[in-house]
């Protein structure tokens, strides 16, 4: 099984409504920002989605509007995040039954998982019929993956790829892609970032072939990475010098949730910024500070 999932791949917000239900009008003209703007894919129930806070019937809910709006024009990639092989393989399972294209799986975190059970783990999911991505993360799960374990969990029938937002993200990338390229297989297998795109030109020098932040700034991205892709990357550093405040102002722990959604609503691509505890939301002088982040950046904007 070869990879599909590649490029500028957005984590989809859930959009909810005031009373903490689903808003699938908002999600649908979400997805439909997202094929306007460029994307190349996208994502549900990964960490900017609240997956943590998602019933299993509102995932059943969320995939069948998004593959609706999609309509098969795009990879649709569904975070699994079971704390054991067998809640992980369910939620799979009931994702490959729902539509999605390919599986973004979190390694079990409650108990830690050594090497060989990660290689029994992964070689269990890659069984389920989809792409599973690998998605090594360890300041959100604990658990780290060398650059060799990367490697060996490439070798596993239908694991197809790995997003790496194991900091420091740049030399990481490189040593898993050198070690590929040792066993000839740096084609075969995909190598993407996270961490909002934080450092995403500079994964791309060491080879990365794609990356997967948040949703609300695709179309300033897009042109970007559409410049580096086609050689031209002063211009790209300089374009994406003046995104970054943004993409940084998205990472900050406990309100980067509020912060996407914020710019969201703001921009009129979903009506709601409500988010689920234990997500918090902005207070008023964080929300004005991100007024002034917008400012300079060619987008329109309405007052809060």
């Amino acid at each position: 099984m070869s990879h599909t999932v590649q490029g500028l791949v957005p984590i989809l917000a859930t959009p909810f409504l005031p009373d903490g239900s689903l808003d699938r009008r908002s999600l649908r003209r979400l997805v439909e920002f997202q094929l306007g703007a460029g994307a190349d894919g996208v994502a549900v129930f990964g960490m900017a989605s609240e997956g943590f806070a998602l019933t299993s019937a509102e995932r059943r809910t969320i995939l069948a509007d998004v593959t609706d709006v999609t309509g098969g024009r795009l990879p649709v990639v569904a975070g699994v995040n079971g704390t054991s092989t067998v809640t992980a393989l369910e939620q799979a399972r009931q994702a490959a039954d729902d539509g999605a294209d390919a599986l973004m799986v979190l390694p079990p975190f409650m108990v830690k998982p050594g090497p060989d059970q990660l290689l029994d783990f992964y070689g269990t999911l890659g069984g389920v019929g989809r792409e599973v991505m690998v998605q090594d993360a360890p300041g959100a799960t604990g658990v780290t993956m060398s650059p060799q374990l990367v490697v060996e969990l490439s070798k596993l029938p239908g694991v197809t790829s790995v997003k790496i937002e194991s900091p420091p993200t740049v030399p990481k990338v490189g040593s898993v892609l050198a070690a590929l390229g040792a066993l000839g297989e740096e084609e075969e297998f995909a190598v993407l970032g996270g961490m909002n795109a934080q450092f995403v030109l500079d994964e791309y020098a060491r080879g990365a072939l794609g990356t997967m932040p948040a949703c609300e700034f695709t179309d300033l991205l897009a042109p970007v990475l559409t410049l580096w892709n086609a050689g031209r990357t002063a211009e790209a550093r300089e374009s994406f010098a003046r995104l970054l405040p943004l993409i940084v102002h998205g990472l900050q722990q406990g309100i980067a949730w509020a912060v996407h959604k914020e710019v969201l609503a703001r921009r009129g691509i979903i009506d709601h910024t409500a988010v689920r505890s234990p997500a918090r939301p902005l207070d008023a002088a964080s929300a004005a500070l991100l007024e002034e982040i917008l400012a300079p950046l060619p987008i329109a904007v309405r007052k809060p």
